[in-house]
């Protein structure tokens, strides 16, 4: 499971888009998360979270300040989470999660990505039981087996923990989040995560070939242009 999430993630990463695509996203997910829950960077460990992965995304530290002094002035867009789900081109699972503050906008971008790219838009639910929701953790090393004890020392929960090509993947329960990093980082101060999010990996791949891969390349692309989408998983293989 490490190593093909390991891909994907390269690939998608190359469709990220621009830098201030990805500075935007950042932005509002750190707004919301500081608005709701507290700019107390030390007491609201879901903000802490977002910014750790904002700096290591290289977020300039004024786009990731000025969003928190916005929260924190009360002001601004009321932005509440949607999720759409379907089948994207070749029959691949999809989920879109996106932030925004008006559904109809939001709810047709997304439509039009499906129905531009011969895809189908699903009902909620429709998909998301075919995908894992797990907290995922990478970083150097190489026994895997030390970490796995630490961690049930901790008595946290884990999915399951491998060792591939010096790299060490922890999937965890995505209600374990703060319980995996808080585990690890105390039994090894000097860890650097690669990667530390939450994240929906899918029990089973599909292959895109022929014309259905630059039909997926352009679902992607629509997607991303969208301002109110934030995240994209999916269970596509491109071939």
């Amino acid at each position: 499971m490490g190593r093909s999430f390991e891909v994907r993630k390269a690939s998608m990463a190359k469709t990220a888009g621009a830098k201030t695509k990805v500075y935007s996203k950042y932005s509002k997910e750190i707004y919301v998360i500081a608005k709701n829950g507290g700019a107390d960077v030390e007491a609201n460990l879901q903000l802490r979270s977002v910014i750790d992965r904002a700096k290591k995304d290289q977020v300039p530290s004024h786009v990731i300040e000025k969003a928190i002094d916005k929260a924190k002035g009360g002001a601004g867009e009321d932005y509440v989470p949607a999720r759409y789900e379907g089948y994207g081109p070749g029959g691949c699972m999809v989920i879109v999660d996106c932030l925004t503050d008006n559904n109809s906008r939001t709810f047709t971008d997304v439509r039009q990505a499906f129905v531009k790219t011969k895809s189908k838009i699903g009902t909620q639910g429709s998909v998301a039981h075919m995908f894992d929701h797990q907290a995922i953790f990478s970083f150097k090393g190489d026994d895997e087996d030390a970490i796995l004890e630490i961690l049930l020392m901790d008595d946290v929960e884990v999915t399951d923990v491998e060792c591939e090509d010096g790299m060490i993947t922890v999937f965890a329960p995505h209600t374990e989040y703060n319980n995996v990093k808080t585990s690890l980082t105390n039994a090894m101060p000097e860890i650097d995560f690669e990667i530390e999010e939450i994240s929906f990996i899918p029990q089973s791949y599909t292959k895109i070939t022929g014309d259905d891969v630059a039909l997926f390349e352009k679902f992607q692309a629509m997607l991303d242009d969208s301002d109110d989408v934030q995240n994209v998983y999916h269970n596509a293989e491109v071939d």
